[in-house]
């Protein structure tokens, strides 16, 4: 069987896994040659689409050998039999780990922007590559999802040697291969058109998959409050009908990258969003404003009055730094009842206790998100919780410090911010 190219490949292998449209599932194409492959699968099965980033941690001066592989979210799978045969010392991981882990957030990056990466958790997933040869990163992209949470890993290719599909058939839950020549010798001479695949369009394939199926449509607004006209971008909700507001720290604007990170995670759930700059540019180069959170507060209060308006439904606020005092605040004053108040509030790194007395007044339930390493922080949040008298939680996310600079975390905000929002809003009754 030969392909035309990776098109074509993609529309036959769509074909034969049609079957597992019926379980909501997530294609994930290994880059680079994998993605163009995969964008056609999930086009055909109505299904988002990703990256799978892995990098294979291979034996000092025999990189050839694999000792283990290490994937997004920070998951690492070691082999412990080829570690010890090979006699690779703790001291080596550590350091092969290392820089492979800064090419992966690399890679990472490069093809994925801002947007978080989709959450494998309790899903079906379908690994799909334009071909296999020996079969170690297809192994490694296995091991990787089903770490990150995958119920049920399927590989898809379009063709492998028998030797490698045998190998797979073990790892996987289940193998779409198919054409498994006896005579194989090169993936490419399966194909008439096996031209390489350059970075540029496995962006491209992701970001036109993100506009078809995971992102809702955006607009440019002008939020009236304070007295003044703050420009922002309101994403319409989907399917829940409800609606996130974001607050921005201190410094920060509407443009923040890590916001626009979490409300892209939560569009993709069909939360709404609404990003606004809580100050003038006036305002922002005075300096005074910044930290006045009782002005930053009413600001929010005029703008729940206004997106009322635009979008009736359900309404949380996420507040980052400084924001999460503004949002806290705001909530106690226009407080939580269904078709007026606010719903529910996530922050991510936020400074609780700046809220002051109002804590006490908040009946939103609220979800404190700090980082482990960030101790400080860590501290005041707990202090804050204390002063709750609603339902409250605390989150602490491993190995974050402040910014939530860290691979992963920034998507394991994401994900928790989406839970508690979908738990408290998406009933239709906040």
């Amino acid at each position: 069987m030969q392909f035309a190219d990776r098109s074509d490949a993609g529309q036959r292998l769509a074909a034969a896994l049609g079957p597992l449209a019926q379980s909501d599932p997530v294609v994930l194409g290994l880059p680079r040659g994998g993605v163009p492959v995969a964008f056609r699968v999930a086009q055909e099965l109505g299904a988002p689409l990703d990256v799978i980033v892995v990098r294979k941690l291979g034996v000092p001066r025999r990189p050839e050998l694999g000792f283990g592989a290490i994937g997004e979210g920070g998951v690492r799978i070691i082999s412990d039999d080829i570690v010890r045969r090979a006699g690779v010392f703790e001291a080596a991981i550590a350091s092969v780990q290392q820089a492979e882990e800064a090419e992966l957030s690399r890679r990472a990056r490069a093809f994925r922007g801002d947007r978080p990466r989709i959450p494998l958790q309790g899903r079906t997933v379908i690994l799909v590559d334009d071909g296999i040869a020996t079969g170690a990163t297809a192994l490694a992209a296995c091991a990787v999802a089903r770490a990150q949470g995958a119920a049920h890993v399927v590989l898809a290719v379009p063709v492998a040697p028998p030797s490698a599909a045998a190998r797979l058939r073990e790892e996987a839950d289940e193998l779409v291969c198919l054409s498994a020549p006896a005579g194989f010798s090169a993936v490419g001479e399966w194909y008439r058109d096996f031209d390489q695949t350059p970075d540029e369009e496995v962006v491209s394939l992701l970001e036109r998959a993100a506009r078809q199926s995971g992102s809702l449509a955006s607009s440019d607004v002008l939020v009236e409050a304070g007295g003044v006209a703050l420009p922002g971008s309101l994403t319409r909700p989907g399917d829940t009908g409800a609606l996130v507001m974001f607050a921005h720290g201190s410094g920060s604007s509407r443009h923040s990258p890590r916001n626009r990170s979490v409300a892209a995670a939560l569009n993709r759930a069909g939360l709404g969003t609404l990003l606004f700059d809580l100050l003038t540019p006036d305002e922002e180069a005075e300096g005074s404003h910044v930290f006045d959170i009782s002005t930053l507060a009413g600001r929010l209060v005029d703008a729940t009055a206004w997106l009322r308006l635009q979008v009736p439904g359900p309404l949380g606020v996420f507040g980052a730094s400084t924001g999460a005092a503004a949002a806290l605040q705001a909530a106690a004053v226009v407080g939580a009842e269904p078709g007026t108040g606010i719903g529910a509030v996530v922050s991510r790194g936020g400074r609780p206790d700046l809220a002051g007395a109002r804590l006490g007044e908040v009946r939103s339930p609220t979800l404190l998100l700090v980082g482990g390493r960030d101790t400080e922080v860590l501290e005041l949040n707990r202090r804050a919780q204390a002063e709750l008298h609603c339902e409250s939680r605390l989150d602490v996310v491993p190995g974050a410090t402040h910014l939530f600079e860290e691979p992963g975390t920034l998507d394991e905000v994401a994900e928790r911010a989406r839970d508690w929002f979908i738990g408290h809003l998406a009933n239709g009754t906040a």
